[in-house]
């Protein structure tokens, strides 16, 4: 396998795929870089092409109809990017930005989506992403309407410490793939409420907080307060 291969097995679609799986989507593929902050590809462009992040993370983000834009979602190595405009065709979905020095290899999305119909093990790798995915969103929608913003909060750090988090004895460590306010933006509350809810959370001890790094210690009362 190659480099590229072996540095995506963590998590995500990667992670779901058999080694014949990765080496036909390497070989697929086309390598290439960017710079943090840049932008991949814009909300309504008409490209296809699918990203399977190799390092580093990007923020997919909305823009509402009074030209706010809103985080829906952070993607990390081995996650796969764009296979919406691949599957049916139609414009992207979401602006994709890097949040810091990114590779990727791009598989052109008429290629990805033959590969989909062709071999079951990448069309049900997909379908897993997708389902939780598409949970994701719906537990989002039910925090809109009900969660406070300290739930908010505790729910998404759950969510981090799952797709980042690394264990160190007892704590789980978090390295943040986003700033304080980009997260508030996902979260769908203020950044003044992050940090309320955040330092509530350090004066009871369930976490520490750090430059881009939040350290878990007390996961069951965190968990708890996630509701």
């Amino acid at each position: 396998m190659t480099g590229e291969g072996r540095r995506m097995e963590a998590s995500g679609f990667w992670a779901g795929l058999g080694t014949a799986d990765r080496q036909v989507l390497t070989e697929s593929a086309t390598p290439r870089s960017y710079r943090c902050g840049e932008t991949i590809c814009r909300e309504g462009d008409h490209s296809s092409g699918v990203l399977l992040l190799l390092s580093g993370h990007v923020r997919i983000v909305n823009v509402t109809p009074d030209g706010r834009e809103v985080i829906v979602g952070v993607r990390g190595a081995g996650d796969v990017v764009g296979e919406l405009a691949a599957i049916d065709a139609m414009p992207r979905s979401a602006t994709v930005e890097a949040l810091e020095d990114l590779e990727v290899l791009e598989v052109p999305g008429a290629r990805f989506a033959s590969l989909c119909r062709t071999r079951s093990r990448i069309s049900w790798a997909l379908l897993l992403v997708l389902s939780t995915r598409l949970r994701s969103i719906g537990r989002q929608w039910l925090d809109l309407g009900t969660g406070t913003a300290s739930r908010r909060v505790a729910a998404h750090l759950m969510q981090l410490a799952v797709q980042h988090g690394v264990r160190r004895g007892d704590d789980i460590e978090i390295a943040l793939p986003a700033t304080q306010a980009e997260l508030a933006m996902t979260a769908a509350i203020s950044r003044e409420s992050w940090a309320r809810a955040t330092r509530d959370l350090r004066l009871q001890g369930v976490i520490s907080t750090g430059r881009k790094q939040v350290t878990i210690h007390r996961l069951g009362e965190l968990r708890r307060l996630a509701g």
